[in-house]
C-alpha cells in the first residue's frame, strides 16, 4: 500500500491539536493520503462519549475537556507519546475493530523488543503488562476517515492517573515504559513504533512531512 505521511507536532496542547484533527476530516477527500501524527500534550484529562463523571475523580488544576471519541475518561501528560492514525478505513480494507487491534499489536510488538510480555484485553481496550495498563485507546470515525488514537505511557508523572478511574475502571493500576525496561524517551518510543504500526496498518512506508 502507499505511504503514509508523518508529522510529529511536539509538544502542544490538546484542545488546539483535536481541534485540527476534526478539521482534517471533514473536509478530507477519500483519495487523499492518510497520516499519522505524533504528539506529547501538556496535561489534560479527557472524557469520551461514554465517560461518567463519577470517574473523574480530583481533577484540581488540570484541565478537564469533554472529546468525542469513545471510552470513558483518560490523561494525557508530558512523557506519554500520542500518536493519531488519520486514514481513510476502506482504502486500508481495515475495519474499526482491525485498527484498534493494530494499534494494540504495535504496542505488543514494541514492547517484546525488550523481551516485555504485554497483552490487550477484549474487555478494555489498550495494552497491559502484569495487569497495569501502559496504553490507552479512544477512536472516532467520521466519513470513514478515524481519529484521536493511542496513548503510550513512556516516562511520566503517573499521580494524575490516581485522580481518576481509569478507562472506567476503579483501581486500575498505570505503569509505563521506562519503568518496564523499554524505551525511556519519547523519541526512542516514536522512532520504534511507528514501524510496527506501518507493518500493522498494512502500508509500506512512511514519509515525513512536517516537523509542527
Amino acid at each position: 500500500m502507499s505511504a503514509l505521511s508523518l508529522r510529529n507536532l511536539g509538544r502542544r496542547d490538546y484542545e488546539p491539536v483535536w481541534e485540527e484533527m476534526k478539521s482534517f476530516v471533514a473536509d478530507r477527500l477519500v483519495d487523499a493520503p492518510g497520516e499519522i501524527w505524533l504528539v506529547e500534550h501538556n496535561p489534560v484529562f479527557t472524557l469520551g462519549s461514554n465517560a461518567k463523571p463519577e470517574h473523574l475523580l480530583a481533577p484540581q488544576d488540570i484541565l478537564v475537556v469533554p472529546v468525542d471519541r469513545g471510552g470513558q475518561v483518560t490523561y494525557h501528560g508530558p512523557g506519554q507519546l500520542v500518536v493519531y492514525p488519520l486514514i481513510y478505513l476502506s482504502r486500508t480494507g481495515l475495519g474499526v475493530r482491525d485498527l484498534v487491534t493494530a494499534l494494540e499489536q504495535s504496542v505488543v510488538d514494541l514492547l517484546a523488543e525488550d523481551n516485555i510480555e504485554a497483552y490487550p484485553r477484549k474487555d478494555a481496550p489498550g495494552v497491559y503488562v502484569d495487569q497495569k495498563k501502559v496504553a490507552s485507546i479512544g477512536l472516532r470515525i467520521k466519513r470513514n476517515w478515524s481519529y484521536h488514537g493511542l496513548a503510550l505511557n513512556v516516562d511520566m508523572d503517573l499521580e494524575p492517573f490516581q485522580r481518576i478511574n481509569p478507562c472506567g475502571y476503579a483501581g486500575m493500576e498505570i505503569t509505563q515504559c521506562a519503568t518496564l525496561g523499554g524505551p525511556a524517551t519519547i523519541e526512542s518510543a516514536a522512532t520504534r513504533f511507528v514501524p510496527h504500526l506501518l507493518k500493522n496498518l498494512r502500508y509500506d512506508e512512511c514519509i515525513v512531512t512536517s516537523l509542527s
